[in-house]
């Protein structure tokens, strides 16, 4: 397995590296500026390989995906005043991804997006229809005939904090938070746990939880 990781140096991307890292899994990153890599990733780490690009070029990411078999996305539109950033990036770039993706055979798609993408008088919809959006990049994927596995995070925490994971079918789980930490995990896991195959996902961590293995959590999904 090696796996192609958009949206490497987010907050959620770096801590999906780091777990494929612990696990011995190669990977090929994603990313617009070499230099700012370096530093979160030194060249000694031969586990990582570096390619410069964005999600905006169909053709570009398939030679940036190169012997890839398996992709993450984590992607997300940053806070801009830009209106279309949401569209361009958790839309169109999502869509170019799993074109790529197509293209390339990749078995296995996996994908961040968000708890309550179905609701479209939401709050964060405010925020030029980012959870719309997201909804759409996830209807495509959906279609594609890829495999995939959808995650769904509540509220991102960048600190752990006490709770077990819990997992949910879609549209089910409409508040909670989770640490990036294990919605990194989730994702790494995705790729590999045959029960995870064209599952959504949704993920939060509570206190009175009862913690389950991996192929228990996603086999009741």
């Amino acid at each position: 397995m090696k796996v192609f990781v958009a949206g490497a140096t987010g907050a959620t991307g770096q801590r999906i590296v780091a777990e494929l890292c612990q696990r011995q899994i190669p990977a090929r990153l994603l990313v617009r500026d070499i230099n700012k890599a370096r530093e979160i990733w030194p060249v000694s780490n031969e586990l990582v390989e570096l390619v410069t690009g964005d999600v905006g070029n169909v053709d570009a990411l398939m030679q940036a995906i190169g012997d890839c078999t398996k992709v993450i996305c984590a992607t997300g539109a940053r806070p801009s005043i830009d209106p279309t950033g949401p569209y361009q990036v958790d839309y169109v770039g999502t869509k170019n991804l799993v074109d790529a993706a197509q293209a390339k055979d990749i078995q296995h798609f996996s994908i961040v997006t968000s708890l309550c993408v179905s609701k479209f008088f939401h709050p964060l919809n405010l925020f030029w229809l980012i959870l719309y959006w997201k909804q759409q990049g996830e209807n495509y994927l959906r279609a594609s005939g890829l495999n995939y596995t959808i995650v769904r995070p509540g509220g991102l925490k960048n600190d752990e904090v006490s709770g077990i994971l819990v997992m949910s079918k879609a549209d089910t789980l409409f508040e909670g938070s989770i640490p990036r930490q294990k919605v990194a995990e989730v994702c790494v896991e995705s790729l590999s746990q045959p029960a995870a195959v064209n599952k959504v996902v949704e993920i939060v961590c509570q206190s009175t939880a009862i913690g389950k293995d991996w192929p228990t959590m996603f086999a009741n999904v």
